[in-house]
């Protein structure tokens, strides 16, 4: 499986990836990590892109389609991958495409998880993170003892607060950039016959399940293919 998670900021796209890159057995590929990799370990790109960084300014589509490219060359990633972040515009898709066509492979899939803008923006003005751990927690985390929601993170003790982005007004902004930038990626891949449209609204697990029924609908997983927590409680 070769797939692009796709969704407005806030519609669990990390988390989905994730949860689909383990059941499938491939690695779930987030930009944000291998854009930090890629600098950490100095590559020739990671210095081009490391330099655009420091002085604030946007990477060129040239090095971010180039670090995203040598991340999909990599062994783990032969047998298939979950994008996420990735690609955020129409150039980035195609130069994605072009790239993967030298691979001698194209995208199997681009799952689009459907959020309202409202819910987006709950969800995001909603969250916390620990100033000392960096553990991130939605609406109504983590919970107490008492049953009520903590101000200290659970894993290490470390205050709980909003993010500074993570403010409306903020996130207002990124709404927009992605209905400029991003939103047409969904016209685009339903012209190639790859757009997997599926609700984002509920519960993780709901969600993971849905993601899951479109895909076996498509004959993209095997029909026997469900969640881990799934088929414990079938046990």
């Amino acid at each position: 499986m070769r797939a692009v998670m796709l969704g407005l900021p806030g519609a669990g796209k990390g988390t989905q990836a994730e949860r689909l890159g383990e059941v499938l057995g491939v690695p779930h590929v987030s930009t944000g990590a291998i854009f930090r990799q890629a600098v950490q370990t100095g590559t020739e790109l990671g210095k081009a892109a490391k330099a655009y960084m420091e002085k604030g300014e946007l990477v060129p589509d040239e090095i971010t389609v180039g670090i995203v490219r040598e991340r999909l060359e990599s062994a783990d990633c032969r047998k298939g991958f979950i994008l996420d972040g990735f690609p955020r515009n129409l150039a980035q898709a195609k130069q994605l495409d072009e790239a993967l066509a030298r691979m001698g492979t194209r995208l199997d899939a681009v799952i689009d998880l459907e959020v309202p803008e409202q819910e987006a923006v709950r969800r995001i003005t909603s969250r916390r993170v620990c100033s000392r751990c960096g553990a991130t927690f939605g609406a109504g985390e983590p919970v107490d003892a008492s049953g009520r929601v903590a101000d200290v993170c659970p894993e290490c003790g470390g205050r709980l607060s909003q993010r500074a982005d993570d403010s409306e007004e903020v996130v207002r902004q990124r709404l927009q950039v992605y209905q400029e930038s991003t939103r047409p990626l969904v016209d685009y891949y339903a012209g190639r016959g790859v757009l997997v449209r599926v609700p984002g609204v509920g519960p993780v697990e709901a969600v993971f399940e849905a993601v899951l029924a479109a895909l076996r609908a498509r004959n993209l997983v095997p029909s026997t293919l469900t969640p881990p927590g799934a088929r414990e409680a079938r046990r």
